[in-house]
């Protein structure tokens, strides 16, 4: 009967973890789908003790086996300024022509920035594009970093809104091209992992269900624009094919 492998490498990070774990407690990524079964026979010969692998230090937050659960601070941060800007302006202290794309910018290029945290006062479209940005900013911030979630947001925000100006589809308000950015991220990611091998077994059924609400958002919203969707599903797709790409 064959030795069982004494460490597995994760296609990931290229750390050595255990063969009896299925996530790389360094990175998280999948590395089996299950853990393989112990054998105990009692009428087996005694085998020769091996030393046992050596393996790093586990980091703070950690347990063998088990990924380190860290908190989505970035993420968080990008919520509470669009929930912050919202209470701004129901009190009228600042409306969305001060802050947001409503139309022509006049040289005041930072609304590009700003937009994608206005919603007006329409709660339930902050809340669904929120929620979005949690979702899968969380995932983009645990797998790739804060600045990385930050970017993505950002950059999603501004593509899409850019995109509404120039095709005059405005008002562009609210983060329906940010978050659709952060989940076609995450999107690249997952399918260019299981082009690899590496099938993470993630519902897609949900996330397609969830673009489709996030594209759609501005049949049902005025202030959100159909641009914007699809220039922030464009710039996160590519962002996440930037991320992806391996480092030479």
């Amino acid at each position: 009967m064959s030795e069982p492998d004494l460490f597995v490498v994760c296609k990931n990070c290229s750390s050595e973890v255990s063969p009896y774990v299925t996530e790389c407690p360094y990175c998280g990524q999948r590395v089996r789908k299950r853990a393989p079964k112990i054998e105990r026979g009692e009428d087996e010969e005694p085998r020769r003790r091996s030393a046992a692998p050596a393996l790093p230090r586990l980091r703070a937050g950690e347990i063998p086996g088990i990924a380190a659960e860290t908190r989505p601070d970035a993420t968080i941060v990008l919520i509470a300024i669009a929930v912050l800007v919202t209470l701004v302006a129901s009190t009228g202290t600042v409306t969305d022509l001060d802050i947001g794309l409503v139309g022509v910018v006049d040289g005041e290029l930072w609304r590009l920035f700003s937009t994608p945290f206005v919603h007006g006062t329409n709660i339930g479209y902050g809340f669904v594009a929120m929620l979005a940005t949690g979702i899968f900013g969380m995932h983009v911030e645990r797998r790739f970093g804060s600045v990385a979630v930050v970017a993505v947001f950002l950059l999603s925000g501004v593509a899409g809104a850019a995109l509404a100006l120039v095709t005059g589809l405005t008002p562009a308000l609210g983060a329906n091209g940010a978050a659709l950015g952060l989940l076609c991220a995450w999107l690249v990611d997952d399918r260019r992992a299981a082009a690899r091998g590496d099938d993470r077994g993630n519902d897609l059924i949900g996330v397609w269900v969830m673009a489709a609400v996030l594209a759609l958002l501005a049949l049902a919203e005025p202030d959100a624009s159909i641009a914007a969707a699809v220039g922030g599903a464009a710039a996160g797709s590519l962002c996440g094919l930037l991320l992806t790409t391996p480092r030479r």
